[in-house]
C-alpha cells in the first residue's frame, strides 16, 4: 500500500515563474529551481554556495517531446552555473532555459557524495530516455562506505519523486511502473482497425496511459500532421515503433501516453477520440463509459460509508 507524502513548496519572490524551493518531510534534502532569466538572484541565495547537484534544462530542437539536460555537481554551485552561464565560445552552454539545484539542509553532502550522485542520475537519465543528455563520458563513482551508499539510495529516490512536481520528468523510469507485478489485476483496454489488421492493447497505471508491448499500429501518420502526428513520427524515429511490416508498424515495449487519445491517435495514424476508441478487453464499453462507471461506483461508495 503506497502512502502520501508531504511536500512543501514556496514562491521565493510570489510568482509562479520565478524561484521556487522544495522539501519534503523527513528529508534532508533541499530543492531550488527558477527560470535562466532569474539566475542573478538564484545564485545569490545561500543554497548555491553549498555542495550539490544541479540540473540545468531547455528545449531540444531536433525533438519537440523531451528535453536536453545537463547533470552536473559542485561544491559551489553558484561558481559552475556562473561558468555555465558564459557564452558557448567562452565554455558555457547556450541550450538550458531553467536550473534546478538539490543540496542539503543540513549540510552533511561531501564531495565524494555529490560525485557519486552525479555518476547515478545521470545513468538512470541515460536509461530513462526521457531526455536528451548533453554529458560527456561519466565516470562510474561508487567509492563510498556501506552507509554512505544506503544513505544515497535513499537521497536518489527521494530526488525522483520531487523533480516531477517541479515540472522534470526525465528521471522517471519509464518501464518500471509497467511491471509485471503492477499490471497484474489492472484493466485491460483494446483498439481494433480490422480493415488494416491493426490491434492494440492498453492500461491505466499510476495516472498514465499505457500501451503495451506488441501492439499494433498502422504504418504511417495519414492526416495533416499535428502534435499527435509528429508524436508519431518521433516514436518512429527513437524505435518505440519499429520497422513497417505487413502494412504495420509494432509497439518494441510498452509506451506512456499522457492521454488514451494520444494513444488512439498514434495507433490509428490520424487524430481519434480515444475515449471512445478504446474498449475494455471483449466488450463493448468504451473507456469513457468505464471511467465514468468507476467515478460514479467510487463517489456513490464514499457517500455510503459517510
Amino acid at each position: 500500500m503506497s502512502h502520501g507524502r508531504g511536500i512543501r513548496l514556496f514562491l521565493v519572490d510570489g510568482s509562479p515563474n520565478g524561484l521556487l524551493t522544495a522539501e519534503i518531510m523527513n528529508w534532508t534534502g533541499h530543492a531550488l529551481t527558477g527560470p535562466r532569466t532569474k539566475l542573478t538572484e538564484l545564485v545569490q541565495r545561500p543554497e548555491c554556495g553549498r555542495t550539490g547537484i544541479y540540473f540545468l534544462v531547455g528545449p531540444d530542437p531536433d525533438n519537440a517531446m523531451r528535453p536536453l539536460v545537463y547533470i552536473g555537481e559542485s561544491d559551489d554551485v553558484a561558481k559552475r552555473l556562473k561558468q555555465h552561464n558564459r557564452p558557448e565560445d567562452q565554455g558555457g552552454k547556450d541550450f538550458w532555459e531553467r536550473v534546478c539545484l538539490i543540496t542539503s539542509k543540513d549540510q552533511n553532502l561531501t564531495k565524494s557524495h555529490v560525485k557519486y550522485l552525479e555518476s547515478q542520475l545521470i545513468a538512470i537519465a541515460k536509461q530513462s530516455g526521457r531526455c536528451g543528455l548533453m554529458n560527456g563520458t561519466a565516470h562510474d563513482y561508487s567509492v563510498l562506505p556501506e552507509s554512505d551508499l544506503a544513505d544515497m539510495a535513499f537521497f536518489i529516490e527521494q530526488v525522483r519523486i520531487i523533480l516531477p512536481v517541479l515540472g522534470f520528468d526525465f528521471l522517471r523510469d519509464p518501464t518500471a511502473s509497467h511491471s509485471t507485478s503492477s499490471q497484474e489485476g489492472k484493466t485491460l483496454f483494446e483498439m481494433e482497425l480490422p480493415t488494416f489488421g491493426v490491434k492494440a492493447q492498453a492500461q491505466e497505471i499510476d495516472g498514465s496511459f499505457v500501451v503495451l508491448k506488441g501492439s499494433t499500429t498502422r504504418p504511417k501518420w495519414t492526416a495533416k500532421n499535428n502534435g499527435y502526428g509528429n508524436l508519431f513520427d518521433q516514436l518512429v524515429k527513437d524505435g518505440v515503433l519499429g520497422d513497417e511490416v505487413d502494412g504495420k508498424r509494432l509497439f518494441t515495449k510498452d509506451y506512456e501516453f499522457n492521454s488514451p487519445s494520444a494513444a488512439a491517435a498514434v495507433v490509428a495514424g490520424r487524430n481519434t477520440n480515444g475515449r471512445k476508441k478504446w474498449r475494455l478487453k471483449d466488450s463493448q464499453v468504451t473507456y469513457g463509459a468505464w471511467q465514468s462507471d468507476q467515478v460514479d461506483l467510487k463517489t456513490t461508495a464514499g457517500t455510503t460509508e459517510q
